[in-house]
């Protein structure tokens, strides 16, 4: 496979049981471009094994005065540096060519299961942590899906070497052959420990990082109550244990790399030394002396890859555990795998939404608002109501028009419910690219703007906009949406929502973070924009749940009987302790009748005169 072909038709389905397993999988979905990658290694790595006995060949040419002999030498060392730029460079080309390819393919398959998830993934999995999977990570697997190929043409030249030495000068050959897998395996007892020093170096980068994105994230709240030093103070002893734990992985990278460096230099002044000995005791040749030498030297340069190999397994293997963890993530414990093909058709439009776990309905064409006492269960109901399940299987799924969202297909599911959460995210680009989103048509994108109030929203991001751009859908807006207020953010996500026109619309606390009047205003342009739609808005502000055809309230996981919101709030006292949110004393004075209400107070006001008699 090509770069050119990225990104992949079909990343495949990955072996996520364990980390070396995931590698050894990354492996063998590319062994065509490991054959090309070994294939080009060893011509590579052959020819200049070959140069050094050239060279030998050549001195005793010279020695012995023949020219003709020193003419075919130096065709072959022209020769031998032919193949040695040729296989370097394909070499290189395939090498990188299996590195991305690798890294690709992880990064389209963690993709694909964030996608899958949805928001459940953040529940199980910290979202630094993905994006470090995603990045520093992907980069470290792919770094040693690509180094086998090299190291194993590397392996077979050295053991090429040292084979060619021993029949060539048998007293010298036998050293090198002894000393090789020696210089091969010394850094191997150190890398252990350098690898643990490196993931501490992670962990603590991963920790500030995370803390300086939540600072900058809250930096307008923080100024607010003063707290500004206080985060940058957290953040500098942060910033400095990651200082402390870079210089001791650096120790140690730096030991390893002495190492390295210093037992191939006892090696090449053993072989010299007694090389000269048996030269001095005409027991080697002049030219067969610089021949082991020159092969020892160039030697070291695929010794490399051998060590390289065990550093790229060290670095890649927490890698792959920690891609492979997220890859075996699923929405809970026993529940579904989503379907990539319809196991039943898709309902007829006009079906009701029905959760058999809660009994709560939602009639079809009707706006519904859902009241729940319990934030996070509000959270879980708006989820499983958009067919994202995170109870086991013993749980029957949300029917709409009778047929069970699990056993659609999932861009069928997805089509017909959409689900908008507390806290939706805006991506960075200009207005008209944040609403060219898959949609029915039906409504436009001014007639959603118009029905979430985005009126002041259009004008700050027009006065933001560079000159020349006159139309507020041509200016762009950054990174989640930073340079606008929360409730300014919070709306242009409900008009995204509105204009993709779902059948079945489900909104979690759509006006949290606006003011009371603007409430009031969002919620009749919801309730005239949806007319006929099923819409489900889960709230407990009573501007909106006034503007709702039926209030449904969840208590203890069970739906109540629908009514209106006045109705409810006249009626229901659960239900009006959670909206107007009174206290357990209030609710119990609310049950009073009107003279057990009297007495009441008239006893606390004795109670109280008495002690300030009592008191003076």
């Amino acid at each position: 496979m090509q770069i050119s072909d990225l990104p992949h038709p079909d990343p495949g389905v990955p072996d996520a049981r364990s980390g070396p397993r995931l590698l050894l999988w990354l492996g063998r979905t590319q062994l065509g471009g490991q054959a090309k990658s070994l294939c080009w290694g060893l011509v590579h790595h052959c020819a200049i094994a070959g140069l050094p006995f050239a060279v030998g060949l050549g001195v005793e040419a010279a020695v012995d005065g023949d020219g003709r002999r020193l003419l075919l030498v130096g065709a072959l060392i022209a020769l031998l540096g032919v193949a040695i730029s040729l296989g370097d460079t394909m070499l290189h080309r395939t090498s990188v060519t299996n590195w991305i390819t690798a890294a690709a393919r992880v990064q389209q398959l963690l993709a694909r299961k964030t996608a899958d998830l949805g928001s459940a993934l953040t529940r199980q999995v910290a979202a630094g942590e993905v994006v470090a999977v995603s990045t520093a990570d992907v980069e470290k697997i792919g770094w040693f899906v690509e180094a086998v190929s090299r190291f194993l043409a590397a392996a077979a030249s050295l053991v090429a070497v040292c084979v060619a030495l021993v029949l060539y000068a048998p007293s010298l050959g036998v050293v090198v052959a002894v000393g090789m897998p020696l210089l091969a395996l010394s850094s191997l007892p150190l890398l252990p420990r350098a690898t643990r020093r490196a993931d501490v170096q992670r962990e603590k980068a991963g920790k500030a990082t995370e803390l300086a994105a939540d600072t900058v994230a809250g930096l307008r709240v923080l100024r607010g109550i003063g707290g500004e030093e206080l985060f940058l103070g957290r953040y500098r002893a942060a910033s400095q244990e990651v200082r402390t734990a870079a210089v001791r992985s650096a120790r140690m990278w730096a030991l390893i790399s002495a190492v390295q460096v210093f037992l191939p230099g006892l090696l090449l002044i053993a072989v010299v030394w007694y090389g000269s000995s048996l030269v001095l005791d005409e027991r080697l040749l002049v030219g067969e002396l610089v021949a082991v030498f020159s092969a020892v030297s160039l030697s070291l340069y695929p010794l490399r890859s051998v060590q390289e190999i065990a550093m790229a397994y060290s670095f890649s293997r927490p890698s792959a555990t920690r891609a492979a963890r997220v890859l075996r993530l699923t929405r809970a414990e026993g529940a579904k795998a989503p379907k990539t093909a319809d196991a039943v058709p898709a309902p007829a439009p006009g079906g009701d939404l029905y959760d058999p776990r809660t009994g709560l309905l939602a009639p079809s064409g009707r706006f519904t608002a859902v009241v729940c006492g319990d934030p996070d269960l509000a959270g879980r109901l708006a989820e499983r109501l958009g067919g994202h399940p995170t109870v086991t299987d013993d749980d029957a799924s949300v029917l709409l028009g009778g047929v069970a969202l699990d056993e659609l297909a999932l861009d069928t599911a997805r089509r017909l419910v959409l689900v908008q959460d507390k806290d939706p995210v805006l991506l960075s680009g200009t207005l008209r690219e944040l609403f060219d989103v898959p949609a029915s048509g039906a409504v436009t994108p001014a007639a959603a703007l118009e029905a979430a109030r985005c009126g002041d929203v259009l004008e700050a991001v027009s006065q933001s906009a560079p000159e020349g751009v006159t139309d507020p859908m041509d200016a762009r807006i950054t990174e989640r949406g930073r340079s606008l207020s929360g409730g300014q953010r919070q709306r242009l996500a409900l008009a995204r929502s509105l204009v993709t026109d779902p059948e079945v619309l489900v909104l979690d606390e759509p006006t949290s973070a606006v003011d009371s009047h603007t409430e009031a205003r969002i919620a009749d342009g919801i309730a005239g924009l949806r007319a006929g739609r099923t819409t489900v808005v889960l709230a407990s502000s009573p501007l909106v749940l006034d503007r709702a055809d039926r209030v449904v309230l969840i208590h203890e996981g069970v739906a109540l009987p629908a009514a209106t919101h006045r109705e409810l709030l006249r009626d229901e006292p659960r239900y009006r302790a959670v909206v107007t949110r009174e206290t357990e004393e209030e609710q119990r004075l609310d049950g009073l009748p009107l003279t057990a209400l009297g007495a009441e107070i008239t006893g606390r006001l004795d109670e109280e005169l008495s002690e300030i008699e009592e008191s003076a």
